[in-house]
C-alpha cells in the first residue's frame, strides 16, 4: 500500500531531531534562495548576499552550504536542478532554509513567475518535501524586504501577497517560519530614508535598493540567525554573536567562478 503525502511528512517529522537535544554530527544548513542571499564573487564587490554573512552567527556546530543564486525563483531553481543538487547531498538533521519570492513576482518571464496562492505554494511544497524524506528539516524565509519609503518616509511593502502565502503555507505544513519580511521592514522603518542607503548596494555609479552591501548583508544574517534561534530551529549554543559588532573585513569575495 503505498503511503500519502501526509503519511510521509508525519514519519519524517518524528525522525527530526529537536533543537535542544545534543547533535551526534556537525549539521549543515542548506540555503535555496536567490541573489540577496547568493554568494558574490570578487567581480561584483561590495554587493553581498545575507548567505554570506550568516556564518558568523553560528557556532561550529552548524556549518552553511549557501546554493543561492542570482535570478531564480522558487519555479526555476527547481526546474534547473537545483534542488535536486542539494538533496543528493542534505542529510538527517540539516536544515534547509527556503527563501524566494523576488524573482517569482516577474509575471513577465515564465521561466520564473509563480502566482502566489498556487503555483508558489506548489514549488514551495516541493522543498519542504524533499527536506522531510531525507530526515532533514525544511525552514521557510519570507523574502527579504526592498528598500522602498512613501512620500511620508514610510518603509513599504514590495512582495505582495507573497510572504502571506509563505506564512499560510508554513501554518499548513507546520514548517518553522522566519519572518524576515516583517523584520527587514521594520528594521527599515527605524533606520529611515537616509541611513538604509547604507545598508544597499548604493555606490558612486549605482543605486540599487534590492542587493545588500556588507552592512546590510550582515544586518539580515543577524536577523536570520535570530530568528532560527526564537523559532527554536537552532539551539542557544548553535549561535554567537548575535549582540556584538560584525567586523566588515569579514566578508570575502572570492574571484569570480567560470564554472
Amino acid at each position: 500500500m503505498s503511503l500519502t503525502r501526509r503519511q510521509v511528512t508525519s514519519a519524517a517529522l518524528a525522525a527530526v531531531p529537536l533543537a535542544g537535544r545534543s547533535p551526534e554530527r556537525q549539521r549543515t544548513a542548506y540555503i535555496a534562495g536567490d541573489s540577496t542571499a547568493a554568494q558574490k564573487y570578487a567581480d561584483a564587490a561590495p554587493e553581498t548576499g545575507w548567505g554570506m554573512a550568516l556564518p558568523f552567527f553560528l557556532r561550529t556546530s552548524v556549518k552553511v552550504a549557501n546554493h543561492a543564486v542570482n535570478g531564480r525563483s522558487s519555479k526555476s531553481f527547481v526546474d534547473e536542478g537545483r534542488l535536486d543538487a542539494i538533496l543528493a547531498e542534505i542529510r538527517a538533521g540539516d536544515l534547509l532554509l527556503v527563501q524566494f519570492a523576488h524573482n517569482d513576482e516577474k509575471s513577465a518571464d515564465p521561466t520564473r513567475y509563480t502566482e502566489p496562492w498556487t503555483t508558489y505554494q506548489d514549488y514551495l511544497r516541493r522543498y519542504i518535501d524533499g527536506a522531510r524524506a531525507h530526515g532533514a528539516r525544511p525552514v521557510l524565509v519570507t523574502p527579504v524586504e526592498r528598500r522602498k519609503f512613501d512620500a511620508d518616509g514610510n518603509a513599504v511593502p514590495t512582495h505582495g501577497d507573497y510572504p502571506a502565502a509563505m506564512r499560510a503555507l508554513a501554518k499548513e505544513e507546520r514548517v518553522p517560519l522566519l519572518d524576515i519580511e516583517a523584520l527587514s521592514l521594520a528594521l527599515w522603518q527605524r533606520l529611515g530614508v537616509e541611513a538604509t542607503k547604507t545598508y544597499f548596494n548604493w555606490t558612486d555609479t549605482e543605486q540599487d535598493n534590492t542587493h545588500f552591501n556588507p552592512p546590510g548583508a550582515v544586518a539580515v544574517a543577524r536577523l536570520v540567525a535570530r530568528e532560527s534561534l526564537r523559532t527554536r530551529v537552532l539551539a542557544p549554543r548553535d549561535v554567537v554573536r548575535l549582540h556584538d559588532e560584525i567586523p566588515l573585513s569579514w566578508i570575502n569575495w572570492p574571484p569570480a567562478s567560470d564554472s
